[in-house]
C-alpha cells in the first residue's frame, strides 16, 4: 500500500509540473502573437525602412475657402454710351483682344444727326463771335447799348459750350469731330477695346439692337490673378498681411499653390458674420481662370512638435496606429501595434500626440499600410 501512494504522489508531481509547462508555452505563444515579425528577407524585398520621431515645425491654420480673381483694373465690362444696331463684330468667347483693337461698330441715324448739330454750331461760331466782338467795339465807343452787347456775348457763349459739349460726345462715341468740320459724316460708331484680354462674354451679335444700358461684352486680362478669400469672423483676429497660405483648385487639380496675404478687409458682412481677405499668388503662371473656386489655409502660426511620415501612421477602425520596433534578433524584427493621436499634417509629416514614445523609440516609417492591412 505504502508503494501505491508514492507512485501517486510522483504522477501527480509530474502532471503538476506538465500543466506549468503548458502554461509557460501557451503564455510564450499568446506573448508572440502580440507583435508583427518580418524577416529581413521581408524586409529587404518590400523596401521597408525604419526611423525615430523628429520635432518639427507645423503651422496652425485657418480654413477658408473663395475663387481666383482679378484686380478690378483688369476687367472691363464694354458698353454704348448711345444705342445702335450691331453693323459688324467678329468676336468669340475665347478670342484674345489688343488694347485699341476694334470690337463692336454701331449704326444708327442719331449719329447723323448729332454730327449734323455739331456741324451747324461750327458753321456759326465764326458769326456770333465776329458779331460779339463788333458790339464789344460799339458799346465801348458808346454808340451800342449795354443790352446788345451782353445779348451777343450769351449767344457766342453758348453757341461755344454746345459746340465743345456736342464734340466731347462724338469723341466718346469714336467719330471724329475734326471730320464732321470738314463735312465727313458718318453713320456709325466704332467701339475698341479699352485693355487687353480675352473675352469672357458676348451679348450681342451682328444686326441686334444695342441699348446704353446694355453690356455688348466683357475682356478680362488674366495676367495678373489674385485670391478672394471669405474668413469667418471668430478667426480674422488672427490672420495678417504677409502669412502664407496653400490652396488648391478642387475641381481642377489636387496640387497645392502657394500664396500670401495682401489685404484684410475691414468691414464684415452682417448677414455671414465673414470678412474678405486678399492674397497674391507667388506664381501666376498656373492656368488659373477667374471664377474658379479654392480651398485654402492661412497659416497664421507655428509650433514645434514630435512628428513622423505621413506614410508611417495609418487608420484602422476608427483609430491611428503606428509599428514601433520592440526586437530585432535572429534576422528579423519584430513590431508592435502602438495607437497614437495625431495632429496636424503638413510637408509629408504629421504631428504625433503619444505620452508612450519618446524620440530614441523606432518606427517602420515605410510599408504600413502592407503590415495592418488598413
Amino acid at each position: 500500500m505504502k508503494h501505491i501512494f508514492q507512485i501517486a504522489a510522483v504522477f501527480l508531481l509530474l502532471m503538476g509540473c506538465g500543466n506549468k509547462n503548458s502554461e509557460a508555452s501557451a503564455s510564450e505563444e499568446q506573448g508572440e502573437e502580440t507583435g508583427i515579425v518580418v524577416s529581413q528577407d521581408q524586409f529587404d524585398t518590400n523596401n521597408l525602412t525604419m526611423g525615430t520621431m523628429e520635432k518639427r515645425t507645423f503651422p496652425k491654420m485657418v480654413e477658408t475657402s473663395g475663387m481666383i480673381d482679378v484686380p478690378p483694373e483688369n476687367r472691363a465690362s464694354v458698353s454704348a454710351f448711345m444705342g445702335g444696331f450691331v453693323k459688324q463684330t467678329s468676336l468669340l468667347i475665347g478670342d484674345k483682344v489688343k488694347k485699341g483693337q476694334l470690337l463692336v461698330v454701331l449704326e444708327n441715324q442719331e449719329f447723323v444727326q448729332m454730327q449734323q448739330e455739331y456741324l451747324e454750331v461750327f458753321n456759326q461760331l465764326d458769326f456770333l463771335k465776329a458779331e460779339f466782338e463788333r458790339n464789344q467795339i460799339l458799346f465801348d465807343e458808346k454808340i451800342a447799348s449795354q443790352k446788345n452787347l451782353l445779348q451777343a456775348k450769351s449767344n457766342y457763349q453758348t453757341a461755344q459750350a454746345r459746340y465743345q459739349g456736342l464734340g466731347e460726345q462724338l469723341r466718346m462715341l469714336n467719330i471724329s469731330p475734326s471730320n464732321v468740320e470738314k463735312g465727313i459724316i458718318t453713320s456709325q460708331a466704332s467701339i475698341y477695346a479699352p485693355i487687353s484680354g480675352s473675352v469672357t462674354k458676348m451679348n450681342v451679335a451682328k444686326g441686334s439692337y444695342v441699348s446704353p444700358a446694355t453690356e455688348i461684352l466683357e475682356i478680362v486680362d488674366n495676367e495678373h490673378v489674385h485670391l478672394e478669400l471669405t474668413v469667418f469672423e471668430k478667426d480674422i483676429l488672427k490672420v495678417k498681411k504677409g502669412q502664407k497660405i496653400k490652396f488648391k483648385i478642387p475641381e481642377a487639380s489636387e496640387e497645392a499653390f502657394n500664396a500670401e496675404v495682401h489685404l484684410v478687409g475691414t468691414s464684415i458682412d452682417n448677414t455671414k458674420r465673414t470678412i474678405k481677405v486678399h492674397g497674391h499668388l507667388e506664381q501666376e503662371d498656373g492656368n488659373f481662370l477667374p471664377g474658379m473656386f479654392v480651398d485654402a489655409m492661412i497659416m497664421t502660426d507655428t509650433i514645434k512638435t514630435w512628428s513622423l511620415p505621413e506614410e508611417a501612421i495609418i487608420e484602422s477602425e476608427g483609430n491611428h496606429y503606428v509599428l514601433k520596433l520592440i526586437a530585432k534578433k535572429d534576422g528579423s524584427y519584430t513590431f508592435d501595434r502602438v495607437a497614437v493621436k495625431q495632429g496636424g499634417t503638413f510637408d509629408g509629416y504629421t504631428e504625433i500626440i503619444s505620452n508612450e514614445l519618446n524620440e530614441t523609440d523606432q518606427f517602420l516609417t515605410k510599408g504600413v499600410f502592407d503590415m495592418i492591412g488598413g
